[in-house]
């Protein structure tokens, strides 16, 4: 295992990180986590192979994932050796000030997500998704107070448009407050809009990019269907595989991929994540096994390098697709946009 800058910052992780969503105190959430017994497995072997970065957030499984990610790398690992990060932004309770970007949730947050966590600080705090009900001063001034308290070291950004970050980053300079560090989002071989314009501007910018859902959610593993589901616990549950693939363009990539696959004698996980590994200014894909033999399959893909032209025939069949994974306000864009040729117009006596 090697380790890698985090964007501009000096703080080092491994080319992998475990993402944790999958497990839980009790299994079942969304009916395909597991419980502690396979987490701590999972942990364990994480551990041995160096990966020194973990992924949580308070919505998994509604703060049980925090619980036993921090009860587990609290008990087996040294925490000034570990990356830990966790997110906020999903609704945590049924009332309106229990979601969101506000400064009064933010603060509550991490609050809520130390306690969970039996740790004193989180390396990294992500703001799951953007708030386009809160103004980005406050979200920026909020975090910033996070990470002068000492509740965070840094603190990073999830799937958002590439305006919006910049127009974030943008309040934090003028206003000398902390700036996003990394940039969490959606990327993977049959999902590739991030190269339009968010990749770019990470790289101009030095940000870290940890990408989530690097196999699709199992899709480029092969266990999914084209009339929809699969043979796995999660293909058959997780309505968000279903919104995001199950194109027709989506299972011509994986033909190339498992052709590629058996030519090479490489899993088709393995040249997927190699393949998200080779592109530019990727720090550590944020992957989610649930088993010790998963994350050892995923962890040879990194002595993998694929040619050219191998990259070049599994690029070959993408086509556009429509934003997955985020979304904005458009009512309210326009709304806003309206108001602002209003202000324009010449007033008539």
């Amino acid at each position: 295992m090697e380790y890698r800058r985090f964007g501009t910052t000096g703080m080092k992780v491994s080319e992998l990180c475990l993402g944790t969503m999958m497990f839980a105190k009790k299994a079942g959430w969304r009916n395909y986590t597991k419980g502690p017994a396979d987490a701590k497995k999972v942990f364990k072997t994480a551990l041995d192979l160096g990966i020194n970065f973990f992924d949580t957030a308070d919505i998994y499984s509604h703060g049980s994932c925090e619980e036993i990610t921090g009860k587990i790398l609290n008990s087996m690992a040294n925490r000034d050796e570990i990356v830990v990060a966790t997110k906020v932004h999903g609704p945590m309770g049924p009332g309106p000030n229990m979601r969101g970007l506000s400064r009064k949730h933010i603060l509550s947050g991490i609050d809520a997500s130390l306690k969970r966590l039996g740790m004193e600080y989180v390396d990294l705090y992500i703001i799951h998704r953007w708030d386009h009900e809160t103004t980005r001063e406050e979200v920026m001034e909020a975090l910033h107070d996070v990470v002068k308290s000492g509740k965070a070291r840094y603190i990073g950004a999830s799937s958002m448009f590439a305006w919006e970050l910049a127009k974030a980053q943008e309040a934090a300079h003028v206003n000398n407050w902390t700036k996003f560090v990394s940039m969490q989002n959606h990327y993977n071989l049959i999902y590739r809009e991030e190269e339009r314009e968010m990749i770019p501007l990470c790289i101009n910018d030095g940000l870290a990019i940890t990408p989530w859902s690097p196999l699709a959610r199992g899709f480029l593993a092969g266990n999914r269907y084209k009339k929809g589901g699969g043979p796995t616990q999660r293909a058959k549950n997780d309505t968000l595989s279903d919104n995001f693939y199950y194109s027709k363009t989506d299972f011509e990539v994986l033909e190339v991929l498992e052709t590629i696959s058996n030519q090479i004698n490489r899993k088709p996980v393995e040249i997927a994540l190699a393949w998200l590994c080779s592109k530019p200014a990727i720090t550590s894909p944020i992957i989610g096994p649930s088993t010790s033999s998963q994350l050892k399959q995923l962890v040879k893909s990194l002595s993998l390098k694929l040619t050219r032209k191998h990259i070049e025939r599994l690029e070959k069949p993408y086509q556009p697709k429509h934003i997955a994974g985020h979304s904005s306000n458009t009512q309210q864009a326009n709304e806003m946009a309206r108001l602002a040729l209003e202000k324009k117009k010449p007033k008539i006596n």
